[in-house]
C-alpha cells in the first residue's frame, strides 16, 4: 500500500506516519508534501493508494487538493482522510461533500488512525 501523507509540518508528517505503523498497517511506501500543490507533483508521477491530508497549509491548502483530486478522471477514485486540527462545521462539512473517507482530530491516537484506516481500507 502507497500514502501520500500531505501537511506543511515535516514534525506531523512523520508523526502520522509512526502512528500509521504504530496502528498496524502494512505501508509499503510513504511519499509526502508540504501543501497541496506539492502533492499534486508526487500524484503526477507516483501510484498511491491512500492521501491523507491537513487542511491548513501555504499555497494550496486541503481542501484546494481534495477539489482537485475529485476532479481529475485519474485521481478521483483515491481515498482521502483528512487529518487536521480544524473543526470548524462548514470545514467539516465541505469536505465530506467532497468525498473524504474519514476526517481524524490532531491530537490523535494510534486506535483513532486505525479505525479510519479500517473504515476506508478494509
Amino acid at each position: 500500500m502507497n500514502i501520500l501523507i500531505v501537511d506543511d509540518s515535516a514534525t506531523m508528517r512523520k508523526i502520522i506516519l509512526r502512528t500509521i505503523r504504530q496502528s498496524g498497517y502494512e505501508v509499503d511506501n510513504v511519499l509526502e508534501a508540504g501543501n497541496g500543490k506539492e502533492a499534486l507533483e508526487v500524484l503526477k508521477n507516483n501510484q498511491v493508494d491512500l492521501v491523507m491530508t491537513d487542511i491548513n497549509m501555504p499555497e494550496m491548502n486541503g481542501l484546494e487538493l481534495i477539489e482537485a483530486l475529485k476532479s481529475n478522471p485519474e485521481t478521483k477514485k483515491i481515498p482521502v482522510i483528512v487529518i487536521s486540527t480544524e473543526g470548524a462545521e462548514d470545514i467539516v462539512g465541505r469536505a465530506q461533500v467532497l468525498g473524504v473517507k474519514g476526517f481524524i482530530r490532531k491530537p490523535f491516537t494510534p486506535q483513532k488512525i486505525g479505525e479510519a484506516l479500517k473504515k476506508v481500507l478494509g
